[in-house]
């Protein structure tokens, strides 16, 4: 047996109107006339699908497109259909609609009908439509039709209570019911005159106003596993950040993310300082190495997530900061909100406050530093505001430390259906206190489906070496992962249940309020896990 799935011909007519007499002998065998079919094909060639079974047309599906909004939800199939003249077809229609889908009753046990509803499928997202509509009979109504109304009887299909050709058909190919159609075509007995309107949505579909100037979905990363090392002074540091920045810029990449506190080499030379003092004078250095990354990330054209340096605001207290800087010149800042107990010990540092998504030219990113990955709140809050790319520079010391960091991202980029890139430090700083040892594998983690690898690791580092880690993800996996995967953990949590919220931001809440250790931002967390 020979089955192809192809465009519809002319030449096919014969077939086709032996197989819709064959399908509609129970409603009067009626057919399309052969001038009704090749006006079809004259309009809209590239939506009439057939499959061909050893040389035999025996499943044909029919289509126009339409703009929707010049119709509604409360329309018939005569005026679909231009009274049966497909007048109504427009090449500027921003949906397909379904005028047919028949398969011959022999070759029913095949599963033909989803081969030409893959095809129409393929063709909405080849010409960036909303989706497919169509109007769905419901023949087996009739014998509920007594007990069920319309909305109960499709209920117990949804449910699987009971069994309809077409609807139980319709809903196991990805469509759900829109809306009841009453009157939508006369004569049709069995369905009692009511039918479904079923729509699929197009979960690639981007409205040519939100296109941006990087529209292709493979974006490319470039990870840096940097080597601590001792510089003379700022320009030989900057020199160093400039050749990883050339070095994935000659692969075209999209970001580039840089480690946490990747600058502290420059703390040698306060070293004989106390270390709180110490890391305040390296945080001098924050806003220009800020200002060269921005530089840099326009001259070389690539989106850089700056690591992490310390800051020290106008507050007077000191903070971890990431900065990504745009290739259009533009930055934002994320500071680290869960504060290790050695930075506190050590340095004196406070937690930020805020957590927020960050819009790029290739898509919508999230930072989180080191210790944040391993707080589960935050990144589903991330998620929840339509991040798709989590980058989390890390330093660590130990294995032990390593492994947090590395499987609560992994986790991550699981529960979250995204991708996660962390970038952490290698290498020795004997003459930096605190700095003195490093360890890293630098990596890019996938979420774990059949679109991804199955160890869910896109790409990972050396352990322990200087290098630069290229990686490509595809963002239209997520969205397929997240409409179609083998379980779909956005979708599915039980949000009647439980919930993920931010809370006000804590300086905001606090305006005007008498300063007390109640009062004190540090004190209040920046997520709860509410439950009913």
């Amino acid at each position: 047996m020979h089955i192809q799935t192809r465009n519809l011909q002319k030449s096919d007519y014969h077939d086709l109107k032996e197989t819709m007499i064959e399908v509609y002998s129970g409603i009067g065998g009626d057919y399309w006339p052969k001038s009704s079919i090749n006006k079809l094909l004259h309009i809209f060639p590239e939506g009439q699908f057939c499959v061909e079974v050893d040389g035999k047309v025996v499943a044909i599906a029919l289509a126009i497109r339409v703009k929707y909004d010049d119709f509604g939800d409360n329309h018939t199939y005569y005026e679909i259909t231009g009274g049966y003249t497909f007048k109504t077809h427009n090449d500027e229609g921003d949906y397909l609609y379904g005028i047919e889908v028949f398969v011959h009753p022999d070759y029913r046990d095949l599963r033909l009908g989803r081969r030409l509803y893959d095809a129409r499928k393929e063709l909405c997202e080849q010409l960036n439509l909303k989706g497919i509509l169509a109007g769905g009979r419901i023949p087996n109504y009739n014998k509920y039709a007594d007990e069920l109304t319309p909305r109960e009887y499709i209920t117990k299909v949804k449910q699987k209570e009971i069994y309809d050709p077409t609807l139980t058909f319709q809903l196991s190919n990805d469509f759900h019911v829109r809306k009841v159609l009453r009157g939508y075509l006369p004569g049709d007995s069995e369905s009692k005159e009511y039918a479904t309107l079923l729509e699929w949505i197009n979960i690639y579909y981007v409205k040519e106003a939100d296109k941006k100037p990087h529209t292709d979905s493979i974006i490319r990363l470039g990870v840096i596993q940097w080597q601590m090392r001792l510089f003379k002074n700022l320009n030989t540091f900057l020199d160093q950040v400039e050749f990883f920045v050339n070095a994935v810029s000659d692969y075209r990449a999209d970001f580039m993310v840089l480690p946490e506190f990747f600058n502290t080499p420059l703390m040698a030379d306060f070293n004989d300082l106390p270390e709180p003092v110490a890391i305040r004078k390296l945080a001098d250095f924050t806003v220009p190495v800020r200002e060269k990354l921005c530089e840099l990330a326009i001259s070389y054209n690539v989106n850089i997530v700056g690591g992490s340096m310390p800051l020290v605001d106008t507050d007077g207290k000191l903070y971890n900061v990431a900065y990504l800087c745009r290739r259009d010149g533009s930055y934002e800042e994320y500071r680290k909100i869960h504060i290790t107990p050695n930075e506190v010990k050590h340095y004196g540092m406070v937690g930020g406050h805020e957590i927020r998504a960050f819009d790029t030219d290739c898509g919508k990113i999230g930072m989180l530093i080191c210790y944040d990955v391993e707080f589960p709140e935050l990144s589903r809050i991330l998620a929840q505001q339509g991040m798709q790319i989590l980058f989390v520079p890390f330093l660590t010391d130990t294995q032990n430390g390593y492994s947090r960091v590395r499987h609560c991202a992994q986790a991550r980029a699981i529960e979250n259906e995204c991708y996660v890139a962390i970038s952490g430090c290698v290498g020795n700083l004997p003459r930096v206190h605190n700095m003195d040892i490093n360890y890293a594998q630098s990596a890019v983690f996938t979420p774990s489906d059949f679109q991804f690898p199955t160890n869910a690791v896109k790409a990972e580092a050396t352990p322990n070496t200087e290098m630069v880690l290229i990686a490509d993800v595809d963002l239209s996996l997520l969205k397929e992962l997240h409409e179609h995967g083998s379980v779909q953990v956005m979708k599915d949590r039980r949000t009647d249940l439980y919930d993920v919220t931010l809370k006000k931001t804590a300086r905001k809440a606090l305006k005007g309020k008498k300063d007390s250790p109640d009062n004190d931002p540090e004190a209040v967390p920046p997520v709860i896990v509410v439950a009913d």
